[in-house]
C-alpha cells in the first residue's frame, strides 16, 4: 500500500503535470497569437503613417496642377496663335507662383498640341539648383507619333484617355534627372488643347518610402493601381524598360490588407493600403523575422515547463501555495498585455520555474513596450531637432479638425508657420553639419518663445506651431517677442551659422473664411512667405 506521502506526491505530480501542460499550451498559443497580432499591428501602423505622409505630399502636387489646369481652361478665349500666345504667357506667370509653393517641384510645363497650333508650343520651366525657375527650350514633340500612347506618355496618355495621370519614375531626356510627374489634359469647348504637368524630384518620394523600415530587412515599396512598380528601394525602376520590369509576386495584388507571398525564395508578410491617387503602398518583412521572437519565447516557456515538471515531485503544498500568487499575477499581466496594456507589476523574483517564466514574460513586455515606444519616437519625432515631425503634425491636424467640426464657433487656435532663411547658403558655405546647427538653433528659438505650444518640423527648413490657450490669446505679443528674440540671438551669435533669421506667419482660425484647419495652415503659410519676402527686401 502506498503511503499518504506517496499518494500526495503522486496526486501533486499529476496535478502539476496537468497544470504545467495546460499553462505551456496556453502560453504557446497566447504568445504565438499575440506576437503575430503585434507584428501585424506594427506593419499596419507603419503603412498607415506612410500612407498619410505620401497622401499629403501627392495631394499637394495634384492640387497645384489642378489649380493651374482650371485656370488655363477658364483663361482660354480662342485657339488662334495670337490668343494662344497671350494665354500661355498668363498661365506661365500663374504657374510660377504655384510651382514655387509646391514642395519638390523640379519642372513645370504647358505643351500645346501641334494639331492646335504649330507656332505656339507652350513653355517649360526648370529649377535644378533650388533657387528660381528658369525657362528651358521645349521638347520638339512633332517628331513623335502622338497617337502612340507608348511614346511621349506624359503627353499622349492624358490626351487619349482624357484623364489626369501619374507617371512612374523616368529619366528626363534633356535634363538627365530622375523624376515622377503628374499631368492633366486641357480642353477648350470640348477640344483637346494640350497638357499641363509638374515633374517632382524622385528623391522626395523615395525618401518618404525608404524611411519606412521594420526589423532588420523590412522595407516599403510603391505600385500604381494596376500593380506596376512605381518605387522599390532595391530595384531601380527608372533604369529598366517595360520588358525588364519585374512581375509582382503572386499574392501581392490580393484584395486583403494583409497578405503572404514569396520573393527570391523567401516567405514574406506584407500589408498594403491604397493612397488617395490610386497607388498602393506596401510594407513587407520576412516571416523569419516576425516569427523569431515568439519561437524563442515558446522555447523558453517549454523549457520552463519541463523544469517545473521535473521539480514538482519535491514540491510541498506550501510551495504550491507560493506558486499560486505569481501565477495569478502572470495571468493578469497576460490579460493586460493581450489588451495592449503593458503597465503591470510582476514582483515575484523566485529562483524557480515560475520565477523564470515571470522574468521572461516581464522582459518580453518591457522589450515590447520599449520597441513600441522607440517606433513611435522614430515615426513621430524629428531625429535632428527632437520636436514632433510631419506625421505627428498630420495626426494633430486631424484631431483638431474633429474639434472644429464638432464646435467651430468655440474652437480657438492659431497656426504659426516658420521658414528658416538662408539655410541653403549656410549649407553651401559651411557644410550641412553647420546647416544642422542653424536648424537646431532656429528650432530652440521657436520653442523658447512658443513654449506652451506644440512645435512640429514639417519640412527641411519649415516648422509649424499650433497656438492654443494662453499662447493663442497673446499671439500678437509673442510675435513681437519672437522678432525681438531673433534680433537678440543674432547679435549675440559669433558664428554665421548661429545667426538665424526665421520668417514667420501667424493665422488665427476664422470659421467664416476657413472651411477646415488646412485652410488656416495655408493662410499662415501665405503670411509667412510675405514676411520672408520682406526679409529679402530689407537685405536680410
Amino acid at each position: 500500500m502506498h503511503s499518504l506521502r506517496t499518494k500526495i506526491t503522486m496526486l501533486t505530480t499529476c496535478i502539476t503535470v496537468i497544470a504545467v501542460a495546460v499553462v505551456a499550451v496556453l502560453s504557446v498559443v497566447f504568445i504565438r497569437n499575440t506576437e503575430h497580432r503585434k507584428s501585424d499591428q506594427l506593419l499596419l501602423l507603419l503603412c498607415e503613417t506612410g500612407e498619410r505622409n505620401l497622401d499629403y505630399y501627392f495631394d499637394s502636387v495634384e492640387k497645384s496642377v489642378r489649380k493651374v489646369a482650371t485656370f488655363a481652361e477658364r483663361d482660354l478665349d480662342g485657339l488662334d496663335d495670337e490668343h494662344l500666345a497671350k494665354h500661355t504667357e498668363r498661365v506661365s506667370k500663374y504657374f510660377d507662383e504655384i510651382a514655387n509653393k509646391t514642395n519638390g517641384a523640379l519642372t513645370y510645363y504647358y505643351r500645346i498640341d501641334p494639331g492646335v497650333s504649330e507656332k505656339v508650343k507652350g513653355f517649360w520651366f526648370i529649377n535644378l539648383d533650388g533657387k528660381d525657375f528658369v525657362e528651358h527650350e521645349v521638347t520638339d514633340i512633332t517628331q513623335y507619333d502622338t497617337e502612340d500612347t507608348s511614346k511621349l506618355v506624359w503627353f499622349t496618355v492624358p490626351k487619349y484617355t482624357g484623364n489626369p495621370v501619374w507617371l512612374p519614375p523616368y529619366i528626363t531626356e534633356n535634363l538627365d534627372v530622375k523624376v515622377i510627374s503628374y499631368n492633366i489634359p486641357v480642353y477648350h469647348r470640348g477640344q483637346f488643347v494640350g497638357v499641363i504637368g509638374i515633374e517632382i524630384d524622385h528623391s522626395m518620394m523615395a525618401g518618404q518610402v525608404e524611411s519606412i523600415r521594420l526589423y532588420n530587412n523590412g522595407y516599403a515599396f510603391l505600385t500604381d493601381a494596376e500593380g506596376n512598380l512605381m518605387f522599390h528601394p532595391r530595384i531601380d525602376i527608372a533604369q529598366m524598360t517595360e520588358e525588364e520590369a519585374p512581375e509582382m509576386p503572386e499574392g501581392l495584388l490580393s484584395d486583403s490588407t494583409f497578405t503572404i507571398y514569396t520573393f527570391d525564395g523567401e516567405e514574406k508578410e506584407a500589408v498594403w493600403l491604397r493612397l488617395g491617387n490610386g497607388m498602393r503602398l506596401y510594407v513587407s518583412v520576412p516571416e523569419r523575422e516576425t516569427d523569431g521572437d515568439w519561437r524563442q519565447l515558446i522555447n523558453t516557456v517549454l523549457i520552463a515547463a519541463v523544469v517545473v515538471l521535473a521539480l514538482s515531485i519535491l514540491l510541498t503544498q506550501i510551495t504550491m501555495r507560493k506558486i499560486t500568487k505569481p501565477l495569478v499575477q502572470l495571468t493578469e499581466a497576460a490579460k493586460k498585455t493581450d489588451n495592449g496594456d503593458y503597465d503591470f507589476t510582476l514582483d515575484y523574483n523566485g529562483k524557480d520555474e515560475v520565477g523564470t517564466l515571470t522574468r521572461t514574460f516581464r522582459r518580453m513586455a518591457d522589450h515590447m513596450k520599449e520597441h513600441i515606444s522607440e517606433l513611435n519616437k522614430r515615426v513621430y519625432v524629428d531625429a535632428l531637432t527632437s520636436v514632433r515631425n510631419k506625421g505627428a503634425f498630420a495626426n494633430y491636424i486631424e484631431e483638431l479638425q474633429t474639434k472644429v467640426e464638432e464646435d467651430p464657433e468655440h474652437t480657438e487656435f492659431a497656426i504659426a508657420a516658420f521658414d528658416c532663411d538662408d539655410l541653403k547658403s549656410v549649407n553651401d558655405l559651411y557644410g550641412h553639419e553647420k546647416g544642422d546647427i542653424y536648424l537646431k538653433t532656429s528650432c530652440r528659438l521657436i520653442c523658447k518663445v512658443f513654449q506652451h505650444s506644440p512645435v512640429f518640423r514639417i519640412g527641411g527648413d519649415e516648422f509649424t506651431a499650433v497656438l492654443r490657450g494662453s499662447d493663442y490669446e497673446h499671439r500678437e505679443e509673442l510675435t513681437r517677442e519672437f522678432e525681438r528674440a531673433s534680433a537678440e540671438s543674432r547679435e549675440k551669435a559669433q558664428n554665421r551659422w548661429e545667426q538665424v533669421r526665421v520668417a514667420m506667419g501667424i493665422a488665427a482660425y476664422d470659421p467664416q473664411q476657413d472651411h477646415s484647419v488646412v485652410d488656416t495652415v495655408r493662410r499662415a503659410d501665405k503670411i509667412m512667405y510675405i514676411n520672408k519676402k520682406e526679409h529679402k527686401t530689407a537685405g536680410g
